[in-house]
């Protein structure tokens, strides 16, 4: 397409600025576990740690991709022409079989046998892998985001846990602790000689401090607990979005790489039983190249007559081994289409009705 390029360039600057913010955003939530780790207050930064704009990017950025993927039909469209002019005959046959049939017909058939559409082809597959790399680049990229912030996180579950010990034994002694210091209270009250009551009087100053600065404790202890349970939840839901992430390149990366296989294959087997067939009007019923590849190629593989028949048979038993292949690929590709419908169905269904720029 003419304006491949451009949307590429497009795509690589929103990823960079995809990986910008995820970036910033693994930093933020690092920064915030190193805080709940010391105790410090974290609901304003959590606050502001937000996903949201993550999130409106990578869908822009995502949505671009999905297009443009869908956009390699147009370079596959080539390939309609190409058979079109394999099935009729060029001006200068046409001339030559006015006074000579027979030479028309050879000429027709020599054009056919030699015939290839490998330029096409190529330009098909070096467009998919340009694409590929480019998601590969951010595959790679959230899956090492994903590793550090489930490191980091391990680590402050550790902590968590360790804290709420500290906390549950606090809460154990400061309980412990009512009955001796009401029992101490109900000694003093009864205690008559001044000397006996003033010591025990300093011993229930001792455990009042004591309680009191356990109960200090306790409350630190509750508070860094609760701090590390809002950091965990956050890094966890920073996790689940990084995976969500992960998946769509890994869906878009399927596709485009069984569309890319799945359309080498067909082409392949085609071209063959063009070369091989006798009916050549099985191009004709190539009048979609892009959206209704699979359909139409299937149905005009399974078009042609009886004669032509015998000789894809022929061909079919020779390559075996690349018919099993390609039957594998369109299970592929179906496959792949579904995963890539049910994430961009809206994406597909405005490809589909031609809608862009509406």
């Amino acid at each position: 397409m003419s304006d491949f390029d451009a949307q590429v360039r497009e795509s690589q600057a929103q990823v960079a600025e995809a990986q910008s913010k995820i970036s910033e955003l693994t930093s933020r939530v690092e920064q915030i576990g190193a805080k709940a780790k010391s105790g410090e207050d974290i609901s304003i930064d959590i606050e502001n740690a937000t996903l949201d704009d993550v999130h409106k990017h990578t869908e822009l950025m995502n949505a671009n991709i999905a297009e443009l993927i869908m956009g390699l039909d147009d370079v596959t469209s080539g390939f309609s022409q190409d058979f079109d002019e394999m099935r009729n005959k060029t001006g200068w046959e046409s001339f030559v079989g006015i006074f000579a049939p027979g030479k028309a017909e050879s000429m027709r058939e020599e054009r056919i046998r030699t015939a290839n559409i490998d330029d096409k082809l190529q330009d098909l597959i070096g467009k998919s892998d340009t694409i590929v790399k480019l998601l590969e680049n951010q595959l790679t990229v959230l899956n090492e985001h994903k590793a550090q912030v489930e490191a980091n996180l391990s680590g402050t579950l550790d902590e968590r846990e360790a804290t709420v010990g500290e906390l549950e034994s606090l809460r154990a002694e400061i309980q412990a602790m009512d009955p001796k210091i009401i029992e101490l209270e109900n000694k003093i009250s009864v205690e008559q000689d001044a000397a006996a009551r003033t010591k025990l009087e300093s011993e229930l100053a001792e455990m009042n401090a004591r309680y009191n600065e356990m109960v200090q404790q306790e409350q630190v202890k509750l508070a860094k607990s609760q701090t590390l349970e809002r950091y965990i939840e956050k890094g966890k839901t920073w996790v689940d979005s990084l995976q969500n992430q992960a998946a769509t390149q890994m869906v878009l990366i399927n596709k485009l790489q069984t569309d890319t296989k799945q359309r080498v294959v067909l082409y392949d087997a085609l071209t063959k039983s063009l070369k091989t067939a006798q009916q050549q009007d099985v191009a004709h019923r190539i009048n979609e190249i892009g959206v209704e590849t699979d359909k139409e190629a299937q149905a005009a593989m399974a078009g042609i007559g009886a004669a032509t028949n015998q000789r894809m048979a022929d061909m079919m038993e020779a390559h075996e081994d690349h018919m099993v292949f390609a039957r594998k690929v369109l299970e592929q590709k179906a496959k792949a289409d579904e995963r890539f419908a049910r994430r961009f169905q809206a994406i597909v269904e405005k490809h589909d009705k031609n809608l862009y720029g509406a």
